[in-house]
């Protein structure tokens, strides 16, 4: 009986770790508002189920991902303070989208295809919804 009970909880506990493993490394983008007057945005933390990249869209009130201002090269599994130089001015007030983008369906490895629309080192998404948050320049 000792052996059954110790197995079962044993059990119980792996099956919980396993879980809350699994969620902990769901793809996720974790940033914040800030200034960007350098020339940079950057995400906190951004967890990518496989290699990819952190692409930063303009966008407005309406959430729609806009024209590319930047992009940074993402690890499969958990990345820190992720920053992409931009390539246009952004203003006090601009909203920025930073969302997860794969590394797959271009020409070339390692090297950032997507335009907006394209297929090529697209947008990845999670139960139909896309990988992303949103932050205000300061």
């Amino acid at each position: 009986m000792k052996y059954v009970l110790n197995s079962a909880i044993a059990l119980a506990l792996s099956t919980g770790v396993a879980f809350a493993a699994a969620h902990a490394m769901a793809p996720s983008v974790e940033a914040a508002d800030q200034d960007v007057s350098n020339g940079v945005v950057s995400a906190d933390k951004i967890v990518a189920g496989a290699n990819g990249w952190m692409v930063v869209h303009r966008t407005e009130d309406g959430m729609k991902p806009g024209p590319v201002v930047g992009y940074a090269p993402l690890r499969k599994g958990e990345n820190v303070d992720v920053a992409a130089i931009l390539q246009e001015d952004v203003k006090s007030g601009d909203m920025l989208m930073l969302m997860v983008h794969a590394e797959d369906g271009g020409m070339q490895m390692g090297g950032f295809e997507y335009t907006l629309g394209a297929k090529e080192d697209g947008p990845i998404k999670v139960d139909d919804k896309l990988v992303m948050a949103v932050v205000t320049a300061k």
